[in-house]
């Protein structure tokens, strides 16, 4: 019989909204499921945005105190969909609770947060994973296989962007992803790891960054409300302006301790982007090419080819490639954002049935915290900084 594991999400926003879709759709898509997600508890900072949200998503009760939920016998899986202030201090007590955990990410706002939430989780034995969802895109899936298989051989160079316009305009309101002691850092944490995730994934660790960051836009209409909409909220041109003081944008060389040498791009400045995420990595014996606004994609080219037929080709992915099997069945039918998210799902679930350790782990993302902590570092400096 499936076992069946009570969720409690904390956070209403829009990362709830994303978890919420995955925890009722991960038994349609991957069947039989490893366990049945039950939404048990939805934690707001209200009574009020926490009724909401269970009635919107789907959970059985609602609650606007996070201890006392986290406390609770019935509860095993805590869903941290907060902003990134208080990721640590949830983890931590979710993880002395005995309770498994999945956090959004970036993990922490630094690198000591960070290392605490990981001490936490190791100390306590509990599964814990981060949401770097970008990495379960089956085409991102295909290059992990393409690269472990050697079909492009020794991997030389590595380009990564991230590139959104949805703060671009100056009147865009201070949410807190524009407040260091709330988010920690701006593209950086919010974007530029998840370029970062995938580059661990694919390559291997970042040794050393040199980053140039830039913030265009030095102060912002002050918010009423708190709502985190991307940009989209109701701009008040005269409403007073409060201080930004994380970064809009970071360009860094890379070095890995593998040799390969890259680049990361990531802005939220960047006028047409909109979710435009590419990954492109050359081998010795091939290339492989990824943007994640046609996810159905992979573009590669191997030596091997014959010489009339050399060139990038197109690989639709379907039923024949990662994650295939579980979702559509037929090539380039269309994936999506909520995949991802279905896939993670069922990849941290089958982690705590199946006492494995799910990737990437708070381990695994707490380096990626330490790469986002030396190109601050070295955006301040304008030296190379060793990761």
């Amino acid at each position: 019989m499936t076992k069946t594991l009570n969720v409690a999400m904390i956070g209403g926003g829009f990362m709830g909204k994303a978890h919420a879709m995955a925890y009722a759709a991960m038994p349609m898509f991957f069947w039989p499921a490893p366990a049945i997600p039950h939404r048990k508890v939805v934690v707001d900072v209200s009574d009020d945005l926490a009724e909401e949200a269970r009635k919107r998503f789907g959970f059985e009760e609602a609650s606007s105190d996070w201890k006392a939920t986290i406390a609770r016998d019935d509860i095993d899986v805590i869903d941290i969909c907060t902003p990134n202030n208080v990721h640590a201090e949830i983890a931590i007590a979710a993880a002395k609770a005995g309770k498994h955990i999945i956090c959004e990410k970036p993990l922490a706002r630094t690198v000591e947060e960070a290392q605490a939430m990981t001490r936490a989780v190791k100390e306590a034995g509990v599964t814990n994973m981060v949401a770097f969802n970008y990495r379960r895109t089956p085409a991102v899936a295909l290059a992990k296989r393409f690269i472990d298989e050697g079909r492009i051989g020794r991997i030389v160079n590595f380009r990564g962007t991230y590139l959104q316009d949805w703060s671009a305009d100056p009147n865009g309101p201070l949410s807190w992803r524009f407040q260091k002691k709330i988010a920690g850092s701006g593209a950086i944490g919010d974007i530029g790891t998840h370029v970062v995730d995938m580059a661990h994934y694919l390559v291997g660790d970042i040794d050393q960054v040199n980053a140039i960051t830039k913030t265009y836009v030095k102060e912002r209409p002050i918010q009423s409300g708190g709502v985190d909409k991307l940009g989209a909220s109701d701009k008040n041109t005269d409403a007073p302006l409060g201080e930004v003081d994380v970064d809009d944008e970071v360009l860094s060389l890379l070095k890995f301790k593998n040799g390969a040498v890259g680049t990361l791009e990531a802005t939220r400045n960047a006028y047409g982007r909109n979710n435009f995420i590419t990954l492109e990595i050359h081998g010795d014996k091939g290339s492989i090419y990824f943007n994640y606004e046609r996810r159905d994609e992979l573009q590669v080219m191997f030596a091997e080819d014959p010489g009339d037929a050399r060139g990038f080709r197109t690989v639709y992915t379907g039923p024949a490639h990662p994650y295939g099997d579980a979702l559509w069945p037929i090539p380039g039918l269309g994936i999506g954002y909520s995949e991802t998210k279905i896939v993670e799902c069922h990849d941290f679930f089958a982690a705590i049935v199946n006492g494995e350790t799910p990737t990437p782990d708070f381990a695994e993302a707490l380096q990626t915290e330490l790469v986002a902590d030396a190109l601050i570092k070295s955006g301040d400096t304008g030296h190379w900084v060793n990761v």
